[in-house]
């Protein structure tokens, strides 16, 4: 009478598990970085209009709040971490194809304010503030994502 029992348990898969804690990784670290990143960009537009940049957009004459600059960070650092996550699910080489991804979806995040009218002062900076969450989380999420799959 035999039943072939050697005392193994059946649980989650191990690949299920182990991407599941990537996975988690990934979005804890991204969250943070989206965090470094509203907190210097915010703190740059302050520097920035401290030195007399008005961010007076001429299409409907309003000026940009401070707290938009933190919104806006936030709301497209987390698109950043969505994209991060699904390449990492689905990329043979997440890091490689989110930098390649970024840095397109940086690039077309320039037009805006190079269409927008401002004065010089305020294209130059608006630029500049596009660069700053860019390079943060760019970074951030490329080195978790090469971390993550070696």
């Amino acid at each position: 009478m035999s039943m072939n029992d050697n005392g193994i348990v059946a649980g989650p898969a191990s690949g299920q598990t182990s991407h599941t804690h990537r996975l988690r990784g990934l979005a804890g670290t991204g969250f943070i970085a989206a965090l470094a990143a509203m907190v210097a960009t915010t703190l740059a537009a302050a520097l920035a209009q401290a030195v007399g940049v008005d961010f007076e957009v001429p299409d409907g004459g309003e000026t940009i709040p401070l707290s938009g600059f933190a919104v806006v960070t936030g709301f497209f650092s987390v698109v950043g971490i969505v994209i991060a996550a699904t390449l990492l699910r689905w990329s043979a080489r997440p890091a490689k194809r989110f930098v390649w991804t970024a840095m397109s979806l940086t690039a077309i995040s320039l037009a805006p304010p190079l269409l927008s009218g401002a004065n010089t002062a305020t294209t130059t900076a608006l630029l500049g503030l596009h660069l700053v969450p860019a390079t943060v989380m760019i970074l951030t999420l490329a080195r978790s994502l090469r971390t993550r799959t070696d």
